[in-house]
């Protein structure tokens, strides 16, 4: 039987959405319908602690709008931001399994030993050192490399990026002396492919890791209806505000 996974894009930039559905899609298999939705609101890419507090208000309206009455059922979500806005609000409401890149690629890595985490936009830092200690994971993050270009830049320019990353992943080994790297980001998508014959430890790609994850916790037979939040929205969608109590 074929599974339907729901890949929610926290920013408001379609290219993104189109760059993790070609490699999540790719990845996942023709036996696994992969449906992409972009936030409605919010920045074009998240880059601070402002539009990460707005990209998990816009992940649950995004979730709202796909489970709408008509729309077909989800074995599985998976939240395509290297942060994972919303994800446990999520989980709580949604009844079906929930991950994100982050969590996903820290699980990976892991599974390695200890890891580093190489991304783009030095604001990240204290959100994934963060991130990762409340998901159980801080024990094993040696360390974060930043690059001063943001993912969305890194995304715009490939073959650049490539050097690049290439090299702070080399750095992070070095300095951090660890068993593996993760690439961590929507818009470096298929970049670890690319750099890991460079790279001397298993370089991980946080969209494929993505949705290996989240498919291996798919519920194939028994679905169960969204939870109703306990109480009435106010000033939020339409499609939100069906998710609350008349």
């Amino acid at each position: 039987m074929s599974r339907r996974l729901l890949l929610i894009n926290p920013n408001t930039s379609p290219s993104i959405t189109a760059l993790m559905q070609r490699h999540a899609q790719a990845a996942a298999g023709p036996q696994v319908e992969i449906t992409t939705v972009t936030a409605r609101f919010g920045a074009p890419y998240i880059a601070c602690e402002a539009s990460y507090a707005v990209a998990a208000h816009a992940v649950l309206d995004a979730w709202a709008c796909a489970i709408a009455p008509g729309q077909p059922r989800f074995d599985a979500v998976l939240i395509g931001c290297f942060g994972d806005p919303g994800l446990l609000a999520l989980r709580q409401v949604s009844q079906l399994p929930v991950t994100g890149l982050a969590e996903a690629a820290f699980a990976a890595a892991a599974a390695q030993g200890r890891f580093a985490i190489v991304t783009g936009g030095a604001r990240w830092k204290p959100i994934l050192e963060r991130l990762a200690h409340s998901l159980g994971f801080g024990e094993q993050l040696a360390g974060i490399h930043t690059v001063e270009a943001t993912g969305a830049e890194l995304a715009a320019d490939p073959l650049a990026a490539q050097v690049l990353l290439a090299r702070a992943c080399n750095e992070a080994v070095r300095k951090f002396g660890v068993g593996a790297v993760i690439l961590g980001g929507a818009g470096l998508a298929g970049m670890a492919a690319q750099i890991q014959s460079v790279v001397a430890v298993p370089v991980i790609d946080s969209v494929l890791a993505g949705v290996a994850h989240a498919l291996r916790e798919a519920q194939q037979e028994t679905l169960q209806a969204p939870k109703v939040f306990g109480f009435a929205w106010g000033g939020v969608t339409s499609e939100l505000a069906a998710t609350g109590r008349d």
